[in-house]
């Protein structure tokens, strides 16, 4: 057996994986097809590039990804530090300035001398068979991986079927909104209360307010029922990119592209991504019939994305819908939406706990290709994977397994667990055994017992 782990993917799973192993003092090859080859969705040359939203979900503990996120910091996560360091105005959430977090990634593992990146397309270039022959192989190939890799892990799975698909949000410029229309603003905070004069809850709010001033707002864009009607027929009606049937019935639920969810119906987006609930418009002191509400996408709060604006449309169509919401009528779309294709194993019948392949000691699996959804979740399996290899490479025989009571473990006992009608998982307290001998209505009190009951073993 070879002295150090082979990695297949830098993005957040691998480099994550490469991290915890060098940190190890173990050698680490990490094998990554930028730059000489892109996916349709990668557009830069770093590792750990983002190319859907930019926020790593809630960061409170009452959240799962929250609770998520703070196990991983107990762990020395590198990559939850840097989105720490790199994060950007969101709320409650934990978004980050996208290219500075790959950028600051990047540089992170290339001034660690035992971790030796290696540009080159494993499936075509060389294959994972040869890589895992005498070497613990990590395969963190994410959501787009390459044709040739996808046959390669065909063929050592045994699996015919590797894909879903979903949808990334356009990005517009900050200095294009209009905000003689927009306002900035979190849900319920904009909302007039019940015993206030219009002249007090405008100055409450301020109606001029800056984003320096409301540090953790969304810009708001309100529509009236004609305008929302006329966006609505507008979308249903836009042309989108032609996907093949089988494409169009594997669309994953959780990345529903906002044509197909308006198509369910002429209100699904008022009581979705576009719902006006806790919103007043600050010009007139009533209730938008819906709101779109836009993310800070980056440090310098220049760029932001439509939340809930995952789409398939073409991209002039995409310029032309998007641009009748109120406040982007002179909107520069920086980026369009894509539709691309995500990979995922049938993890219960192919690995375990600790994401190891069952018919192959020397190669485990991390990342979305596992079937954890979303970015924290990767990063999540990353660590476990690396855990486990370096454990197998120092001839320990112990796995490392978290308790189900913690999300780390209850996402890798969700991926290694029997389940016919098996889909990619977010973190979610779902997934989490039940508290025992308790009953908590309250959902807040409920999910702080999770929480609690977590880092208690921790």
């Amino acid at each position: 057996m070879n002295d150090y782990i082979n990695i297949i993917g830098g993005g957040l799973a691998g480099c994550e994986a490469a991290y915890q192993i060098a940190k190890q003092n173990i050698k680490v090859k990490l094998y990554e097809m930028k730059p000489k080859k892109f996916s349709p969705a990668h557009s830069n040359e770093n590792l750990a590039e983002i190319v859907c939203s930019n926020s790593f979900k809630s960061n409170l503990l009452t959240n799962a990804c929250g609770l998520l996120k703070e196990e991983l910091r107990r762990l020395d996560s590198l990559l939850i530090r840097i989105a720490d360091e790199t994060k950007v105005p969101a709320g409650q959430a934990l978004a980050v300035d996208r290219e500075i977090f790959s950028k600051n990634v990047t540089e992170e593992l290339k001034k660690e001398k035992l971790i030796e990146i290696i540009p080159c397309e494993v499936g075509k270039d060389i294959s994972i068979k040869s890589l895992a022959q005498d070497t613990i192989t990590i395969i963190c190939t994410g959501p787009l991986t390459s044709e040739a890799l996808t046959k390669e892990i065909q063929e050592i799975t045994g699996q015919d079927k590797l894909y879903f698909y979903d949808a990334a949000a356009p990005i517009v410029s900050k200095e294009s909104i209009n905000f003689d229309i927009a306002f900035y603003g979190d849900r319920y905070v904009q909302e007039k209360q019940k015993n206030e004069t219009v002249e007090e809850w405008k100055k409450r709010i301020d109606i001029n307010n800056r984003l320096e001033n409301v540090e953790n707002s969304y810009i708001n864009l309100p529509f009236s029922q004609k305008e929302y009607e006329e966006f609505f027929n507008a979308l249903i009606n836009a042309e989108v990119v032609t996907l093949h049937e089988f494409e169009k019935q594997e669309i994953f639920e959780g990345c529903m592209p906002i044509e197909i969810m308006a198509k369910r119906g002429i209100d699904t987006l008022r009581y979705g991504p576009l719902k006006p609930v806790g919103f007043d418009n600050p010009r007139t002191a009533k209730r938008p019939y819906a709101v779109v509400q836009l993310r800070q996408d980056d440090k310098q709060a220049s760029l932001y994305n439509l939340v809930g604006f995952q789409t398939n449309l073409k991209f002039g169509e995409q310029k032309r819908v998007f641009s009748m919401i109120p406040g982007l009528e002179n909107a520069e779309f920086i980026k369009y939406g894509v539709m691309h294709r995500n990979t995922y194993l049938n993890s219960p019948n192919l690995l375990d706990e600790t994401y190891k392949l069952k018919s192959n000691s020397n190669i485990y699996f991390a990342g979305q290709i596992t079937g954890v959804e979303g970015y924290v979740e990767s990063i999540s399996s990353g660590m476990v994977a690396a855990l486990n290899a370096i454990n197998q490479l120092k001839n320990k025989k112990e796995k490392v397994i978290f308790s189900e009571n913690t999300v780390i473990g209850a996402l890798a006992k969700y991926i290694s667990t029997q389940n016919s009608k098996f889909q990619p998982m977010n973190a979610n307290f779902g997934i989490l055994p039940e508290l025992e001998g308790q009953k908590i209505k309250d959902k807040k009190q409920r999910y702080s017992k999770y929480a609690t009951r977590s880092l208690n073993e921790f």
